[in-house]
């Protein structure tokens, strides 16, 4: 099997998710030189056409080592759900609290008005 092939599914997905028009394998492809060049030109032209994808295609072309391209990935994805984990702590720890004060300053306004609207009401009358 080819080196490409050895990549793990994880890299498959984040490099999916760039166009849906690539397919992956191709992109693993594109990665370890193994296109002709006409392929590779189509290629960098359907790139072109998308800036995101095209500065991560640099970014890990900037890789010297291709295999441990996967360990990377596995790496950041764990960064990126601790700290996703952390946030969502963070966001759950706080939402309560202040979701309370709203409902109860709510009630304490709409309290306040009937009381007014009733004063009101009674020196009118």
């Amino acid at each position: 099997m080819k080196d490409y092939s050895r990549m793990s599914d994880e890299l498959k997905n984040i490099l999916s998710n760039l166009n849906k028009d690539i397919e992956q394998e191709k992109l693993l492809q594109y990665l370890n030189d193994h296109l002709s060049d006409a392929e590779q030109h189509e290629l960098e032209k359907q790139m072109n056409n998308d800036a995101f994808m095209s500065d991560a295609m640099e970014g890990l072309q900037e890789v010297k080592n291709k295999k441990a391209i996967p360990s990377y990935v596995q790496e950041l994805n764990a960064d990126l759900k601790k700290q996703i984990h952390k946030n969502k702590q963070r966001r759950n720890k706080k939402g309560i609290l202040p979701q309370y004060w709203n409902y109860i300053s709510i009630i304490v306004l709409l309290a306040l008005a009937v009381i007014a609207w009733f004063i009101i009401k009674k020196m009118t009358a």
